[in-house]
């Protein structure tokens, strides 16, 4: 069996146990952030309820994390461009459990929010390190069936998560949700300094866009602000001076955030990469990507619970066919991409999957047979696995090799922000059509209520609250209304996604069809290095012919051919 033959200067490339080992720590680190993220999912119903928080207060929680994550993510892939990409691996690591140990102590929906966006600053460094470090050791072709490995891992992460979670929840405390990534995480730290081996890349001057990260947060700040208050019974209207001061705000900290990533010296998103087709279209697909992914694992939690009287527990279980597509169509064509060197295709499948989960899911009731409800949830899970980790790979395949940190963080950026946009705006939607649905059946609601007899006051006041009902304890008569009632809802919020899934399929239909390398980026840097310095020797020559000096150099080359090893023609130098 050959061996892959490194350019000069280059390490030599590792065999498959190799890669596994160097990658150990690195893939228990995702599954340390995937796990912690979702082990909540099907008990934040029950914690929002125990905290006293609303429907805001249920987004926000989901909504802070992917908004500092989003935020995050090109700050780290810059960094990992500039500093030691191991120990920044290892300091994102501990940011995470940290936050995360430190939520499970909240006492308040505000608290909890506030550790959950520490919490999403280290996600944020795991999901861009972790891309970055890959391309690092391994080529674009190789790295199709180790991503798979990754998604196959991730979807444990996700199946297990909110299983797991709902047990805690249901046996013992919500509380231990956020307790339980901490011995993970101290393996995940020791296996990583133990097996993880990087070549070293050269220093440079550091320059940190602060500005830039100032003027990208409060943007993207107002607008979620504006999106989760607007409408609202507590916020204000959607046509008052309050919108236009938070619209206008953010939209001139958008124009001059591009002004200012134009004139920096270290822009955090370097927007001259957009001039790289496969990178602005990646882009565009991801934003949908990200709203499918992340508005699915919110949302049907919430469908499972509020809208079909799921406990935690069994919501978990119910939520396992969108994980099934996730788990089969990223390890299935992951394998297929490494094998035959395509990716086009699958991608737009994947695609196609996108807007047929996204529709069909805005179709369901509370009474939807639940063998199509699973069917719908397998078809967005496939088409999730088939498009997020493939664009990250085909942007890493075209970019300069010394900006791959930026590149692929910014593919993970463009991909939260719009999860985080995505999560706001289908929240509010459902916040603001359950308010409008209970009004339109309030004689049905207080008919149910009446029925209950000495229990009616506290279905009342439970309902009067305004914090989200845990309708697997309430009386048949009142929770089939309330079912009624959030399925409509969360249904209506899937609508949303479907547009932005059409946009994200033509993306993809445009993006350029560029063949995988075979080269690792520490491979592509070494030939670069090369490249340059054949051509530096090539000036060269040019010009001591151009001035007449050639003569000397010719003297020099015959003599060291003469007193030469035996064997070697005189003047056969090889120039």
């Amino acid at each position: 069996m050959s061996e892959t033959v490194s350019p000069a200067g280059a390490p030599p490339a590792m065999n498959h146990r190799q890669v596994l080992e160097a990658l150990s720590g690195l893939i228990l680190g995702m599954f340390v952030s995937m796990l912690a993220s979702t082990v909540v999912s099907s008990s934040l119903p029950v914690i929002i309820h125990d905290l006293d928080g609303d429907q805001a207060a249920f987004t926000w929680v989901i909504t802070a994390t992917l908004l500092t994550t989003a935020i995050s993510t090109p700050i780290w892939g810059k960094l990992a461009d500039l500093f030691n990409r191991k120990f920044l691996y290892q300091l994102a690591i501990v940011v995470f459990v940290l936050a995360t140990a430190g939520a499970g102590f909240s006492q308040n929906p505000e608290m909890l929010i506030t550790f959950r966006a520490v919490q999403g600053i280290g996600a944020g460094g795991l999901a861009a390190l972790s891309q970055v470090i890959m391309a690092d050791i391994l080529s674009p072709r190789e790295r199709g069936k180790y991503m798979g490995l990754f998604g196959a891992v991730m979807a444990v992460a996700t199946v297990g998560g909110p299983l797991l979670g709902g047990v805690l929840t249901d046996a013992w405390s919500w509380r231990w949700n956020f307790y339980v990534a901490l011995p993970v995480a101290i393996i995940a730290l020791i296996l990583v300094q133990k097996t993880l081996r990087l070549s070293p890349h050269a220093r440079r001057k550091v320059s940190i866009d602060y500005t830039g990260i100032v003027l990208l947060s409060a943007a993207v700040s107002l607008l979620l602000i504006w999106v989760s208050i607007a409408g609202t019974a507590t916020g204000f209207p959607w046509n008052s001076w309050q919108s236009y001061l938070m619209v206008g705000g953010a939209a001139l900290a958008t124009v001059v955030f591009i002004i200012v990533e134009l004139r920096s010296k270290e822009p955090l998103v370097p927007l001259s990469m957009f001039r790289n087709r496969t990178f602005t279209l990646a882009v565009v697909a991801s934003i949908s990507t990200g709203i499918a992914m992340f508005g699915a694992s919110v949302f049907l939690s919430q469908y499972m619970q509020l809208a079909r009287g799921a406990t935690p527990t069994q919501a978990g279980l119910m939520t396992i066919p969108m994980i099934g597509g996730l788990l089969v169509a990223s390890v299935l064509i992951g394998w297929l991409v490494s094998k035959y060197g395509h990716w086009k295709p699958y991608l737009i499948l994947g695609g196609a999957l996108l807007i047929a989960g996204s529709y069909l899911l805005s179709t369901i009731h509370y009474d939807t047979d639940f063998v199509l409800v699973s069917l719908f949830m397998f078809l967005l899970g496939a088409g999730v696995g088939m498009t997020m980790q493939n664009l990250v790979l085909i942007v890493q395949n075209t970019c300069k090799p010394s900006e791959i940190g930026v590149a692929s963080s910014g593919v993970t950026f463009f991909r939260s922000l719009g999860g985080t946009v995505g999560v706001a705006v289908m929240g509010a939607a459902l916040a603001a059509k359950v308010t409008d649905l209970m009004k339109e059946h309030m004689p049905d609601l207080v008919k149910a209520i009446m029925s209950l007899g000495d229990k009616a006051p506290y279905w009342q006041a439970q309902l009067a609250s305004g914090a989200l009902p845990k309708v697997s304890d309430m009386p048949h008569a009142l929770s089939t209304i309330i079912e009624d009632i959030y399925a409509q809802g969360i249904s209506h919020s899937f609508l949303i996604g479907v547009p932005f899934a059409v946009v994200s399929l033509l993306a993809i239909l445009f993006l350029p069809n560029v063949s995988l390398t075979r080269m690792t980026n520490d491979e592509r840097l070494h030939a670069g290095e090369a490249d340059l310095a054949t051509v530096s020797v090539e000036e060269g020559m040019s010009v001591l012919t151009a001035t007449g000096s050639i003569g000397v150099v010719d003297e020099v080359d015959a003599a060291a051919a003469t007193s030469g090893p035996a064997g070697d023609a005189p003047g056969s130098s090889g120039r």
